[in-house]
């Protein structure tokens, strides 16, 4: 597929700006609302705030390394851009929808691309009950806090916490507890995509816990449902010689 209208758009560091001031002063652009594609240039958390930034668009989102961590971008060249977008292969990819209830009864939603989290506030462990598809598989859980991770964000903090890394543009979400300390051994859950979430806050009131979803942190909550938004759709492009499903195993075996 060929793009005409190309937007580009870069993190605050130095690589990724003078990339910017290049790039431009090589291809014509256009502002972001108009474009086919949309060029972005840093790591990971770029690549977040770009697809947050530009969701309800449903543009095309083509990442180039000029950060940090770039698991989710392609290798920096300033030549043959046009082409290599056009050979560019799409992967699809749907948020989650966080429902969070406060202890006060108040509602707040938000969308995330990577990972909703629970979170303790206190000193004392969270004391949660996680519930899928209305069962309660696991009616306790002492520890830090939970995630639930979409493939995308399970390189993120989800790996971190000793989640699963898991390939980007499969079925399935990654359910990861965060320092568990009853029951101690267990490790998470692979989920279907399809997958209803529910975390419970037990004992709310003496173990205040939070829910952060991307960008969204919503305080002192009691109840947060976590589940797939497949009626929004984000839409990212990977060189065929990026290899991503190399790259998620070479992940796994790297000490």
């Amino acid at each position: 597929m060929s793009y005409e209208r190309i937007a580009f758009v870069a993190a605050d560091s130095l690589a990724a700006r003078t990339a910017l001031a290049r790039l431009k002063k090589r291809y014509r652009s256009v502002p972001p609302e108009e474009a086919d594609v949309i060029v972005a240039l840093g790591g990971d958390g770029m690549m977040l705030e770009t697809l947050h930034r530009y969701i309800k668009r449903n543009v095309p989102i083509y990442g180039m390394h000029r950060g940090t961590i770039g698991f989710l971008m392609n290798e920096y060249r300033e030549g043959g851009l046009p082409r290599r977008l056009a050979r560019a292969e799409p992967v699809v990819l749907h948020p989650l929808r966080m429902t969070a209830i406060t202890q006060k009864g108040q509602k707040r939603e938000a969308l995330c691309v990577n990972e909703v989290s629970l979170l303790r506030e206190t000193r004392q462990a969270a004391k949660l009950r996680v519930s899928v598809d209305g069962a309660a598989r696991m009616p306790e859980l002492i520890c830090d806090g939970v995630l639930v991770a979409t493939a995308a964000g399970s390189t993120a903090y989800n790996l971190s916490a000793h989640g699963p890394i898991i390939p980007v543009g499969s079925d399935l979400l990654a359910l990861t507890p965060i320092s568990a300390f009853r029951p101690r051994r267990w490790r998470g859950a692979l989920l279907p995509s399809s997958a209803h979430v529910i975390i419970d806050v037990l004992e709310a009131s003496k173990r205040p816990v939070s829910a952060v979803a991307d960008y969204t942190e919503v305080r002192h909550v009691r109840r947060v449902e976590v589940r797939e938004e497949r009626d929004v759709t984000m839409t990212l492009l990977f060189d065929p010689e990026h290899n991503l499903e190399d790259r998620i195993l070479t992940e796994q075996f790297t000490p």
